[in-house]
Order: structure tokens, then C-alpha cells, then sequence
């Protein structure tokens, strides 16, 4: 199977998918990259803001930054030539370019803009959820799945709430004094010397 290299602009991390705001395009790409990977093909991605030495190394990459700066990036390479630039190609072009035959993909622009429905719940982002919301309506996404897309965001939202709940709810029940409670918390105010060493053990 040929080796396909992946040179991404500067990004958080070596994929992008991470932090409150995710951009689907390159959720989806991911995936595209893990189905390469599970047929066989040598992947291999590169972040400028991490590692820019791939960038130097290699002399059409290195040309093309050059020529045409960061905004030729992303760029995908296979054997040694440039097979495309300046976007995130989908799976069929992606599989045309090592040889092998795409399987339909099930993120589709409506899946993408329910997956955005519910990232933007997550993270409390009001304008994102508007965007993605006009964007899903207009693509035809269906009221009843958008719903959906919201329950699971707001599950999501939820959880970190929910564990706290149900520990100070299991100390409660105890009745007894629990063993592991922190020295310090954030809430309760410390000053001098015990200020500085209680900030290596608060617990919020």
C-alpha cells in the first residue's frame, strides 16, 4: 500500500479535534484517515505549530509554503507528490488517491451539522448553536433530530454536574467523616505561608 503524508496548518493538536469548539470537517477527516489506516494505508500527519522540522524536511512541501505561505495548507501527499492543497479532500477522493475503492460514508453535511447541533450544547455556545441550526435546517435536517442532537449535547453538558451531585451525595449517606477530603479548597480563602503551601492540594 503507498504511504500518505498530511501536512496540517498550526493546530492545538496533532488532529484539531479537541477544545469546546470542533470543527466537523476535520472530525470527519479524522475518521477518513483511521478508515485508511484500518484498509492498510501508511498514514502519516504532520502539525506546523508541532512539528514544522516535517515541514522543512520535505523539499514540495517546503517549495509550496514558500510559494503560496500557510495558506496552501493542509496539504496531502502520496509517494512524493502533491495530490491536494489547501482543503480537507472527502473519502472518495482520498481512497481515489491510494488505489482503493471508498466505502460509503455515513457523515453526511446533515450528520455533520447534528454533530455541531450538540457540540455547541456542550459547550454553552449560543451563537454556534444558532449558525449550526440555520445551517442543519437548510440542509433538511428533520426538527425531530435536531431535538436529538440537543438531548445528547445537554447530557453531555450535564455529566461533570451529576458526579459531583452523586459524591456529596454518597458522603452524606455515609454518616460517617470521609477519609479522602482535600486539605484546601479554592472557596475557602488562605493567606501567608499556608496560602502557599495549600496550593498544591486545593481541590478546585
Amino acid at each position: 500500500m503507498p504511504r500518505m503524508q498530511v501536512f496540517d496548518p498550526p493546530m492545538c493538536c496533532s488532529t484539531g479535534v479537541c477544545g469546546p469548539s470542533v470543527d466537523p470537517t476535520l472530525v470527519r477527516f479524522a475518521a477518513d484517515l483511521d478508515w485508511l489506516k484500518n484498509s492498510g494505508v501508511e498514514v502519516e500527519r504532520y502539525n506546523l505549530g508541532q512539528q514544522p522540522a516535517a515541514f522543512v524536511e520535505s523539499v514540495i512541501v517546503r517549495n509550496a509554503l514558500e510559494a503560496e505561505g500557510n495558506g496552501c495548507l493542509p496539504i496531502v501527499v502520496v509517494e512524493g507528490k502533491i495530490v491536494s492543497r489547501g482543503n480537507y479532500p472527502l473519502r472518495d477522493a482520498l481512497a481515489g488517491y491510494v488505489g482503493l475503492q471508498s466505502e460509503p460514508s455515513l457523515f453526511t453535511e446533515q450528520v455533520k451539522e447534528l454533530v455541531a447541533i450538540g457540540a455547541a450544547i456542550a459547550a454553552g455556545c449560543d451563537p454556534c448553536f444558532k449558525f449550526h441550526y440555520d445551517k442543519a435546517r437548510k440542509a433538511g435536517v428533520s426538527k425531530e433530530d435536531m431535538v436529538k442532537a440537543v438531548a445528547l449535547g445537554k447530557e453531555v453538558r450535564e455529566a461533570p454536574g451529576r458526579t459531583v451531585v452523586q459524591t456529596a451525595e454518597r458522603y452524606l449517606a455515609g454518616g460517617a467523616a470521609p477519609t479522602d477530603i482535600p486539605s484546601s479548597c479554592s472557596l475557602q480563602p488562605a493567606s501567608g505561608e499556608a496560602a502557599a503551601s495549600e496550593k498544591k492540594s486545593k481541590c478546585c
